[in-house]
């Protein structure tokens, strides 16, 4: 018994999971089942689970981190491929890459209206010229 797929043609429905894996959402086929489990994926606005048939034209809300996509499915594969080719399987949506743009700059401006963080702990060295600065201005009063 082969476990190799069917190189045809593109089949009408595909498992959510295993389609976020060949389109290269995700790593492994787990981690995309985690995802949808999760609730960072959903479907047409709703959640779903990893067994959910997918057809071309469906629309997903897919969560990775601090970023949200917002994409529609073009073409449907169960087998994970080159890059080139899973790219070809989604296409964002404007809005979408709109909103993560203006995210992105967001982040940008907090991390650098962010407090900076204490230096680290003064060393031998930096010691022994603190306790000669404070010597000196002792003798100075």
């Amino acid at each position: 018994m082969s476990l190799a797929r069917d190189a045809g043609p593109s089949p009408e429905a595909v498992r959510l999971d295993l389609w976020l894996w060949a389109a290269r959402w995700y790593k492994t086929r787990a981690l995309a089942r985690q995802a949808i489990e999760a609730s960072r994926v959903r479907v047409a606005g709703q959640p779903c689970k990893p067994a959910r048939l997918l057809r071309v034209g469906d629309t997903l809300a897919i969560a990775r981190g601090e970023e949200h996509f917002q994409v529609e499915v073009l073409g449907l594969q169960a087998q994970r491929g080159p890059a080139s080719v899973a790219q070809g399987l989604y296409r964002e949506t404007p809005a979408s890459m709109r909103a993560r743009e203006a995210a992105a700059v967001q982040r940008r401006a907090d991390r650098l209206a962010a407090p900076v963080p204490p230096p680290v702990r003064p060393g031998k060295h930096d010691r022994h010229r603190i306790k000669a600065f404070k010597q000196k201005a002792g003798e100075a009063e």
